[in-house]
């Protein structure tokens, strides 16, 4: 099978963001005046918009990071959620706005500058570094945006990516969570969970997307590990697990933490919205052949593209449906962002999702793709 349908149904009906990506990161057809007329209109939208809005003289985008709601006009008024826009967007790095907010991420007076807003939020700043093997840091979280705006292998975070390899890695020698976990039955709290310190390698969707987003310290080898590693952390988590991080007499939750089972593709919407990133990050690495939980979502992503190459959700009525537009209608830390400027039909919620099956499916197995570049060269 190859997805030619699915690429022409996209053409004929997807908005600029879609038929931007489509041809410049799958079909790799795109000349450089396209390119730029694609650019110039995915700049005028709504989203894009706000994040010059909320840009600030130093370069700095929003209030925080993965902060508060209470201090955000909109969500995109955070740095981490203005980051994944413009990953999703596909906005290059040589943009000024992208640029400068680069470059404010890794100047050390802008940012304590911008994380003085709250007493709390300093602390955690001059503490960045500490929890990052055991994803609880905000130096995990910054090197994550970096990753995503195509800095990561500037040099800038080796140390975060050294550590989100060894974090996923660590995993091969567990028998179970109980290996490195402390827990104490006597203590009397409403959530008394196993936990871990700061310095524990554990491995978080952060470490996932740091090493997806960068390709410097690729090599076989450590991709071969990174898969025999996914495959075991579902082997070992048949049910979600719950941990924290204990630091300094206080529990925090890991960052998008994966002591739970990776799900495969399915049809269900929750399962869709929540787990979508991480199998995306997975094929990313280029190891999707070797994780069974990638192999059995595009064997099923294939089955649902079959009848007419376009991808649709099963929902359980109206209310359902609103609740799968409210889950993508901003970016946040675990969930991604609707590419069509807006949901007024049924066909936008159709591009948006075939777009993410050919875009699994291209990672997957760019052979998939052959038969459809060929027809629109």
């Amino acid at each position: 099978m190859d997805l030619s349908q699915s690429v022409d149904f996209l053409l004929g009906n997807a908005g600029d963001v879609i038929r931007y990506r489509l041809r410049k990161e799958i079909l790799h057809d795109l000349s450089e005046t396209e390119e730029a007329n694609y650019l110039d209109r995915i700049m005028r939208l709504p989203y894009y918009r706000l994040l010059e809005k909320y840009q600030r003289p130093n370069g700095f985008i929003g209030v925080g990071l993965h902060s508060y709601d209470k201090f955000q006009e909109t969500p995109f008024q955070d740095a981490e959620n203005a980051a994944r826009l413009i990953s999703y967007y596909a906005i290059p790095r040589t943009v000024p706005l992208v640029r400068r907010f680069a470059e404010a991420l890794q100047d050390e007076r802008v940012l304590e500058e911008e994380f003085s807003f709250l007493n709390s939020v300093l602390k955690q700043f001059k503490n960045r570094h500490i929890g990052t093997e055991s994803g609880s840091s905000l130096q995990l979280l910054i090197d994550a945006c970096l990753a995503l705006m195509g800095f990561g292998d500037d040099g800038c975070i080796e140390r975060t990516k050294k550590i989100s390899f060894d974090a996923i890695e660590s995993v091969l020698s567990l028998k179970s969570f109980l290996d490195i976990t402390q827990y104490n039955p006597n203590v009397h709290r409403k959530y008394n969970y196993p936990y871990i310190l700061p310095e524990t390698l554990y491995p978080c969707g952060y470490h996932l997307q740091v090493l997806s987003h960068t390709y410097s310290w690729r090599n076989t080898e450590r991709l071969k590990t990174l898969a025999d590693a996914l495959n075991h952390l579902s082997a070992i988590t048949p049910e979600p697990v719950h941990i924290h991080v204990r630091a300094d007499n206080r529990y925090h939750t890991p960052l998008w933490e994966l002591s739970r089972p990776i799900k495969p593709y399915v049809t269900n919407f929750t399962d869709y919205v929540c787990y979508r990133r991480v199998l995306t990050d997975i094929v990313k690495l280029g190891i999707g052949k070797q994780v069974e939980v990638t192999k059995l979502s595009a064997e099923r992503l294939l089955d649902d593209l079959r009848t007419d190459g376009i991808l649709r959700l099963a929902f359980k009525g109206t209310a359902e449906k609103r609740k799968f537009k409210a889950c993508l209608e901003y970016p946040g830390p675990y969930n991604d962002v609707k590419l069509e400027p807006d949901y007024d039909s049924d066909m936008k919620i159709w591009c948006d999702l075939t777009f993410w099956a050919v875009e699994f499916l291209y990672l997957y197995d760019v052979s998939l793709m052959q038969s459809s570049s060929m027809i629109h060269e």
